[in-house]
C-alpha cells in the first residue's frame, strides 16, 4: 500500500503531462495532416517557411507553387503550414 502511495504523485504528474502537452499536440498534428492530405490547385498557402503562393498542381506528394513573381517552385506536400481562406 505505502508503494503505491509513494507511485500516486508521479501517475498523478504523467496524466496531468498527457492532457496538457501531449494530447493537443497530437490533435493539432491530425488537423494540419487533414489540411494537407486536402488540398487542391487554385488553394493560396503558406509553407513553413514563410512562402506566400498558390497551388498551381498538385501530385500524391508533391506541389507546384506560383509566386507573386509568376515563378513556379516544387514543394513537399508536408511542407504547407497552412491555407489560407478564399475570401
Amino acid at each position: 500500500m505505502d508503494t503505491l502511495l509513494g507511485l500516486l504523485p508521479i501517475i498523478l504528474m504523467f496524466v496531468i503531462f498527457y492532457f496538457l502537452l501531449i494530447r493537443p499536440q497530437q490533435k493539432k498534428q491530425k488537423q494540419v495532416q487533414n489540411m494537407q492530405s486536402e488540398l487542391q490547385k487554385g488553394d493560396r498557402v503558406i509553407t513553413i517557411g514563410g512562402l506566400h503562393g498558390t497551388i498551381h498542381a498538385i501530385d500524391e506528394n508533391t506541389l507546384i507553387v506560383s509566386v507573386q513573381d509568376g515563378s513556379q517552385l516544387k514543394f513537399d506536400r508536408s511542407s504547407v503550414r497552412e491555407k489560407l481562406n478564399q475570401d
